[in-house]
C-alpha cells in the first residue's frame, strides 16, 4: 500500500542497516584487538575458563622464577663451598707437612698458626655467605630448611647444611682454654670500644690477660696498653682488628722456653658469631691450661681514664672470675664481658701424632662437604628441571587461553565483508524506500 503517514520499507530498510552495522563493529572491535572475546556478552563461560587460565600462567611464571631464584641462592652456597673445599685441601696439606717428623716444634707451630687460619675462615665463610640474608651453611640459628615455592601446591624443600668446623669435626686449637667476647661488630673495621683521657695526664688503659692450669701454673701474662692518642675530651676508638693486633703484637714477643722453644703464638682472632658478626676470641698457648683471669687498670691515674666497649674502667678496677670470665664494675656504660672460659676440643698439628689424627679428621670432613655440596648440585638439576616442565605448562595454557579467546581472523574477516556489503545495501536500500512517499505526492498534484 502506498502511503505517506508511516514509511514501513523505510523502517524495514533501516532495522536490517543496523545490524548490519552491529555486526561490522563487532568484527572491528574483534580484529582491531585480536581477541574474540572483548566482554562478557561475547562469550561469558568462555571468558570465565580464560580467566581462569591467565591466572593459573601467571602463577606458573612466577614459580619458573621462584624457582630460578633458588638456582642463584644454591649457586651462592655451592661457590662458597668450593671455597671451603680449598681450605680444607690446604688444611690437609699442612697435615701431612707436619706428620713427618723432619720438623721441629718451633716449625709445626708456623704451620699450625696457617692451619687454624684455614679453619677460621671455613667458620667465616659459613657464618657470612647469605643470600637475600638467608644463611645456608650453617643452622646454628635454628632456621628451618627452606621451602621453593613453584606454583604448585606442592614445593622443593632444599636442606641446610652445617659447614662449621665444629660439625665438621675440624675445630681448630690447641686444648687449651679460650675465652670469647659478648660484644661483637659486623665487621673488623667497626669501633669496639673507645678510650679517653679525661685529664690529659697521659694515662693509659690496660688489660692483662693470664691463662692458668689446674695446679696453678700460669703461663706468661699479657698485659696491653691502649692510650688516648687525641686531645683531651676526644675519645680514641680501636677497631676490633686493632685490639686483635695490639694483643697479638705483646704474644710474639715471648721468647723462649728454657729448652730454647719459642713461645710465641697468635693469642687473639676475630671469630665470626651464627649472626654474622665479629668477637673477640683469646686462646691459650698451653694445652693445659683450662682457666683464665682478665684484670683492667688504668695507670699513673686511676681516675683519669674512661673506657667503653670491651672493657670500662672508671676509678675501679676489676677481675674476672677464674674459670668464669664474668666482667662486671660499678661503671654500667659499656661493660664488656666474656663467655665463660672454653676448653677447646680441637685439632691441631704441633706434634706428628697430632697431624696424624688431623689428617683422618680432614679427610672426614671433605667427605661430609663433599656430600653437602653435591646434594646442592643435585637440587639445582630438580630446579632446572622445575623450570624447564612449569615452562612447558606455561606454553600449553597460552595456548589453550588463545583457542578459547583469540580471533580466527580468516573468519572473522570473512563475516566483515558480508557485514560490509550488507550494510552498503542497507544504505542503498534505505535511501530508495525513503524516496516512495514522493510517488504518492504526484498522485495528490
Amino acid at each position: 500500500m502506498l502511503s505517506i503517514k508511516n514509511n514501513i520499507m523505510a523502517g524495514n530498510a533501516a532495522r536490517h542497516l543496523s545490524n548490519a552495522y552491529d555486526s561490522l563493529s563487532t568484527s572491528v572491535e574483534r580484529l582491531s584487538s585480536g581477541l574474540r572475546i572483548n566482554s562478557a556478552k561475547d562469550d561469558a563461560a568462555g571468558m570465565a575458563v580464560r580467566e581462569l587460565i591467565r591466572a593459573d600462567v601467571a602463577v606458573i611464571k612466577q614459580g619458573a622464577r621462584n624457582a630460578q631464584d633458588g638456582i642463584s641462592m644454591l649457586q651462592t652456597m655451592e661457590g662458597a663451598m668450593a671455597v671451603m673445599d680449598e681450605n680444607l685441601v690446604r688444611m690437609k696439606e699442612l697435615a701431612e707437612q707436619a706428620a713427618t717428623g723432619s720438623y721441629s716444634s718451633a716449625q709445626r707451630s708456623i704451620m699450625n698458626a696457617e692451619f687454624a687460619e684455614m679453619g677460621d675462615e671455613i667458620d667465616r665463610i659459613a657464618g657470612a655467605t647469605a643470600f637475600n640474608g638467608i644463611r645456608m651453611l650453617t643452622t646454628s640459628d635454628g632456621t628451618d630448611d627452606i621451602q621453593i615455592h613453584v606454583g604448585t601446591a606442592e614445593t622443593i624443600t632444599v636442606a641446610r647444611h652445617d659447614m662449621k668446623t665444629e660439625t665438621l669435626g675440624v675445630a681448630t686449637g690447641a686444648t687449651g682454654a679460650s675465652l670469647t667476647s659478648t660484644n661483637g661488630v659486623a665487621s673488623l673495621t667497626d669501633t669496639f670500644f673507645t678510650v679517653e683521657d679525661v685529664t690529659g695526664t697521659g694515662t693509659k688503659a690496660s688489660v692483662t690477660i693470664t691463662f692458668s692450669d689446674t695446679d696453678g701454673n700460669a703461663e706468661d701474662a699479657i698485659t696491653v696498653d691502649f692510650t688516648d692518642s687525641g686531645a683531651v675530651g676526644t675519645a680514641t676508638s680501636y677497631t676490633l682488628q686493632d685490639v686483635v693486633d695490639a694483643i697479638n703484637m705483646e704474644t710474639q714477643n715471648l721468647g723462649n722456653d728454657a729448652d730454647g722453644t719459642s713461645k710465641n703464638y697468635q693469642m687473639a682472632s676475630a671469630e665470626v658469631g651464627t649472626d654474622g658478626n665479629y668477637y673477640l676470641k683469646i686462646d691459650s698457648r698451653s694445652d693445659s691450661s683450662t682457666t683464665a683471669t682478665v684484670t683492667t687498670a688504668t695507670t699513673s691515674d686511676t681516675d683519669g681514664m674512661t673506657t667503653t666497649g670491651w672493657f670500662a674502667v672508671t676509678g675501679t678496677d676489676f677481675t674476672s672470675a677464674t674459670g668464669n670470665v664474668d666482667m662486671t664494675t660499678e661503671n654500667t656504660d659499656g661493660l664488656a664481658a666474656f663467655d665463660a672460659v672454653s676448653t677447646d676440643d680441637g685439632i691441631n698439628i704441633l706434634t706428628a701424632t697430632a697431624a696424624r689424627s688431623a689428617l683422618q679428621a680432614v679427610e672426614d670432613a671433605i667427605t661430609e662437604k663433599d656430600a653437602a655440596r653435591a646434594a646442592f648440585g643435585y637440587k639445582m638439576n630438580r630446579l632446572e628441571s622445575t623450570v624447564s616442565i612449569l615452562d612447558i605448562q606455561a606454553e600449553n595454557l597460552n595456548s589453550a587461553e588463545s583457542r578459547i579467546s583469540d580471533v580466527d581472523v580468516a573468519t572473522e574477516m570473512a563475516g566483515m565483508t558480508s557485514a560490509q556489503v550488507l550494510a552498503q545495501a542497507g544504505i542503498s536500500m534505505l535511501a530508495q524506500a525513503n524516496s516512495m512517499p514522493q510517488m504518492a505526492l504526484t498522485l495528490l498534484r
